[in-house]
């Protein structure tokens, strides 16, 4: 790490070697593979769940109680890390995560396990940010798009895999083991980050705002609890609620009374006057509201309904994942080349209502073609939408809101999907009693099965059969009733997407998160601007070829150097005093090879290698020359133009943060302990 001024930073503990880079991003992955498999493991298990704890009428609550508590939690989290360490804090995230999924899986009542829920969510929180920062601290620079690439894959394949997992545990082991399965992966994941990952605070300080945390999430627990229980476990009339959103209404005042004038707010009110993130954030919201509401009853129909087995019910939801992913990589690939984004959440939430008008035609007798049809349309058209949100939202506002209000955008997805969940379950439950009492036509059901407790998609499976055909033919009546209620919402998405004003596209805003192009369902990312940025750039760095680049930097240096040639130059400026045997090992090569690529400098007059340099030798420390010490101003500042390229939109003399960041970037890159690699060696 360095200081601002370039210069190497005493505070910060040396760089990790490649082999302990990779063994912490083992950790990192397991860390982030628990929490993004938390989001889709559960869903095939829910019908069993509801079953074998007997409280149908409050199934949607596992899904809200986890997806609440780690967004609320996110922003928290976050700046803990910044303040305290970010190891510690990411540490004590694994311990949450376990110490909930344990005790979910020991759960005997739906409030046990709701409650267990929401610690997991609290862990799963601290799981996503974590891994998100720390790898900021411990991969070079050049390669951090590289490996952020690989946490997208990781959201990617446990969106694929999670339900199949789910799925498989319910048939052949318990549906507790859905929790059970996060304890081994857990330990190794505490075990690899305690004992390899160095501790390291942020030199930024901040001011945590607890009580804004606190208000936003109390309106979001008020308003979620009052949209699910109104009209179903009370009246709307009745004390409990109208306490709900009497509490809703005064910590939404105290939240906005805080958020003025808090030092570091939760989610800046001014960001709200900004257009676009005002549009993004209210169609994110909607999206997410129909997404995550509608998610939860695929399994539902499938199991109870289609009567299939968990794991077959997983595979039914795979067009909808392949819809997803397909439409997520598409459409982030074609902003990049073209310019042009208010075109695909426009037609995607268009895609994404029809696939909810499809899927609010499903009967008992429906065929696997029209429902992946109606799946595939309704991923097609999250994919389409979701991570485009971010992108007109990182182009449109100031450097200075640039983390905040990325974070705001999903965070809006995410609370979106809390309420959806919640209102859709009400639905299901106000409406399932009435559809099954006119499916049975005075027909009494069996002992120990109710229609508020449910039963087990199995133990339903041996009711006699014109039982089973009135409880099959009002589940399905019911979920019917909740996919049309999202077609509307789905329609108030494609409305507020005229809303959203397109702008010029900045380069780095085509830069997309791969957790957000792979998984538009994860939790709200936590970034400074500074932080959102060195994310972009290194993004867009991966996408460079590095002869190219090093030979380019070369020429406008003024300098007859090779790119190799060009490549040490900068190494051996911002390693100055080092032994050949210390760099040798920081590039991950021998003392013979760093040798060898140093004869170009020698003869060029730029470097004194000394007595025992000359010799082939690894103690001695090689020393610009004058001419060397110029050569290395004249290719360092040539480096940082090249990456001010990168920068095509943000105009950096505007903004002095970014102008020190481009600074800073520009020295890690020099000081990075990345490998010279074949590309920079190969002969034209």
């Amino acid at each position: 790490m360095r200081a601002t001024d370039g210069r190497p930073d005493a505070t910060a503990p040396p760089q990790l070697g490649r082999r302990q880079v990779l063994v912490v991003m083992t950790g990192l992955m397991l860390g982030m593979f628990l929490a993004a498999l938390d989001q889709t493991i559960v869903a095939t298990a829910l019908p069993t769940i509801a079953g074998d704890l007997h409280s149908l009428s409050r199934l949607a609550w596992v899904v809200t109680a986890y997806l609440l508590a780690s967004t609320v939690s996110t922003p928290l989290w976050g700046k803990l890390g910044d303040q305290y360490g970010r190891k510690i804090f990411f540490q004590a995230a694994i311990v949450i995560f376990l110490i909930g999924s344990a005790v979910a899986g020991l759960s005997q009542t739906m409030t046990e396990l709701i409650i267990f829920r929401a610690i997991q969510g609290i862990g799963g929180g601290g799981l996503m940010v974590g891994a998100q920062t720390i790898i900021g601290d411990v991969v070079p620079p050049r390669e951090r798009g590289r490996y952020q690439g690989f946490f997208g894959a990781v959201f990617g394949v446990t969106s694929v895999v999670g339900p199949l997992i789910g799925g498989f545990f319910v048939d052949n082991l318990s549906w507790r083991w859905v929790f059970y399965v996060n304890l081994p992966f857990g330990v190794i994941a505490l075990i690899v980050v305690a004992a390899v990952l160095p501790s390291r605070r942020s030199h930024d300080r901040h001011t945590i705002d607890y009580l804004g945390t606190i208000m936003i999430g109390g309106a979001a627990s008020s308003l979620v609890l009052l949209t699910s229980l109104g009209g179903v476990t009370y009246p709307w009339g009745s004390g409990p609620i109208i306490t709900l959103g009497v509490l809703a209404v005064a910590f939404v005042i105290g939240f906005v009374v805080v958020e003025r004038r808090a030092a570091e707010p939760v989610l800046p009110l001014h960001l709200f006057r900004q257009r676009v993130f005002a549009a993004a954030g209210a169609i994110g919201f909607v999206v997410g509201f129909a997404m995550f509401g509608a998610l939860t009853y695929l399994p539902q129909y499938f199991q109870v309904v289609k009567g299939v087995s968990p794991t077959i019910s997983g595979l039914r939801l795979l067009p909808l994942m392949a819809g997803l992913l397909l439409t997520s990589i598409g459409t982030g690939q074609l902003i990049t080349r073209r310019g042009r984004y208010k075109v695909f959440p426009v037609v995607g939430t268009a895609i994404l209502t029809i696939g909810l008008y499809l899927l609010s035609h499903l009967t008992p007798f429906t065929g696997t073609l029209f429902s992946s049809l109606g799946m595939f349309l309704l991923g097609v058209g999250i994919g389409a939408t979701m991570q485009v949100l971010v992108i007109a939202v990182q182009n449109a506002v100031d450097y200075s809101d640039l983390g905040a209000a990325t974070s705001g955008t999903t965070f809006f997805r995410s609370i979106g999907g809390s309420f959806g969940t919640s209102v859709f379950g009400a639905i299901f439950d106000h409406v399932l009693p009435g559809n099954i009492s006119s499916a049975l036509h005075g027909l009494a059901l069996p002992p120990g099965i109710s229609i508020t407790g449910g039963a087990s998609p199995a133990a339903l499976a041996r009711l006699p059969a014109p039982i089973h055909a009135a409880l099959v033919s009002g589940y399905s009546a019911s979920i019917r009733t909740v996919f049309l209620a999202a077609v509307p919402v789905g329609a108030v998405a494609f409305a507020l997407t005229w809303t959203l004003k397109e702008l010029p596209l900045r380069k780095t805003a085509g830069a997309v998160d791969q957790a957000d192009r792979l998984a538009p369902t994860s939790r709200p990312t936590v970034r400074t601007s500074d932080e959102e940025m060195r994310r972009a750039v290194s993004t867009l760095l991966v996408r460079q070829r590095r002869r190219e680049v090093y030979a380019d930097i070369v020429a406008k240096a003024g300098l007859g150097l090779s790119p190799r040639a060009g490549w040490l130059l900068l190494r051996l400026g911002e390693h100055q005093g080092e032994s050949r045997a210390t760099l040798a090992r920081c590039l991950s090569i021998s003392v013979a090879d760093l040798s060898s690529r140093m004869t170009d400098l020698v003869q060029a007059g730029y470097v004194d290698p000394g007595a025992d340099g000359a010799a082939g030798g690894a103690a001695g420390a090689d020393k610009l020359t004058k001419s060397g010490q110029a050569a290395y101003a004249s290719i360092l500042t040539a480096s940082e133009d090249r990456i001010a390229l990168l920068l095509e939109g943000w105009h950096p003399h505007q903004h002095p943060r970014l102008l020190e960041l481009l600074g800073r970037i520009t020295h890690d890159l020099a000081a990075s302990d990345e490998r010279p690699g074949r590309d920079l060696d190969r002969v034209r």
